[in-house]
């Protein structure tokens, strides 16, 4: 049976996408019509301008790209990536850039409608990679969307974003090469750390609970066991039951600290925490980079805090 709030949800994404681009094209003539802006950078240069879907995958691209192409994401920093709601402002700014990278894997709820009536060329990052089925709750058997959170998946990502560049810029193909090399060696080396610093872990200590299943990936780089609250954010609203199963596996395996991400709340997490006995671990950064000044700027940075801070929280060790 169609569900009709999702007809009147499509019919006025319709119509927010007619009125973004007819604004972009009368913008210089029509008065009352706020113009969307230029995509930063692209009046100064003769660069291709690429976008991302989000924060992380703009950072992977810039390591690549360099001086060579402007690469601005769509989603800001702090945005939850998944139930994301695209403005205007977001379809205008798209319709001028000449690629889009997006992560696929059923990531970005909202970008085939995004896409479907614009004319530009899209990549998706993630094919190729090694990927892992959710296992739990109603998206069981899908594929688990947060493969860049092992760095050696996001070395394919740099494959593919350098391959994508090569093609809508021929011209310095030497140049993506030699920075997709250069980034993917430092990948390499942020793997193996990841992989040592958790490797001392005793055995109740292995465990990395979560608010939403994000970690699958890094906790198999890891060995490390992954129980969460819910499986995707799309559906952040905790129920009792996943709720007591996080407190259960909490307590029969012993496990000292728990974790949430910083684009939800962590209240469903602290209701683990007074129902098992555990403490809360401090906030995972997964979907999101932050600002320039924040703990995790650059996707490099995530992996380092991320590892860092359930290293300290489940071994009980100080910065």
């Amino acid at each position: 049976m169609t569900n009709p709030s999702r007809i009147r949800a499509f019919t006025s994404w319709r119509r927010q996408l007619s009125a973004a681009l007819a604004c972009l094209a009368l913008a210089a003539t029509l008065s009352g019509c706020d113009s969307p802006g230029a995509i930063s950078g692209q009046d100064d240069s003769d660069r291709p301008v690429v976008l991302t879907t989000f924060t992380v995958l703009a950072d992977i691209a810039r390591n690549v790209g360099g001086d060579k192409i402007t690469v601005e994401s769509i989603t800001k920093a702090g945005a939850e990536i998944h139930g994301y709601e695209p403005t205007p402002q977001d379809i205008a700014k798209a319709s001028r850039a000449h690629l889009i990278l997006d992560n696929g894997l059923n990531l970005e709820a909202w970008f085939e409608q995004f896409i479907v009536e614009l004319d530009v060329p899209h990549v998706v990052v993630s094919e190729g990679v090694e990927v892992m089925d959710i296992s739990e709750d109603a998206n069981a058997g899908l594929p688990n969307p947060h493969a860049w959170m092992s760095p050696v998946n996001v070395q394919v990502y740099v494959e593919n974003i350098r391959d994508a560049f090569i093609e809508l810029d021929p011209e310095n193909r030497e140049y993506y090469t030699r920075n997709a090399t250069a980034y993917n060696a430092e990948l390499e080396t942020l793997e193996k750390n990841l992989v040592q610093g958790l490797s001392g872990l005793k055995e109740n200590e292995r465990a990395l609970v979560t608010c939403e299943g994000a970690f699958s990936y890094l906790a198999r780089d890891a060995g490390l066991t992954e129980k969460y609250i819910w499986a995707v954010n799309a559906e952040q609203q905790a129920t009792p039951r996943q709720i007591a199963s996080a407190i259960e596996f909490v307590k029969d395996n012993e496990v000292p600290a728990v974790f949430c991400e910083s684009t939800v709340s962590d209240a469903p997490m602290q209701q683990v925490v007074q129902g098992s006995g555990s403490t809360y671990g401090g906030t995972l950064f997964v979907d999101s980079l932050s600002e320039a000044d924040g703990p995790v700027p650059t996707y490099l940075d995530l992996i380092r805090h991320d590892t860092d801070v359930i290293l300290q929280a489940l071994t009980g060790d100080k910065p």
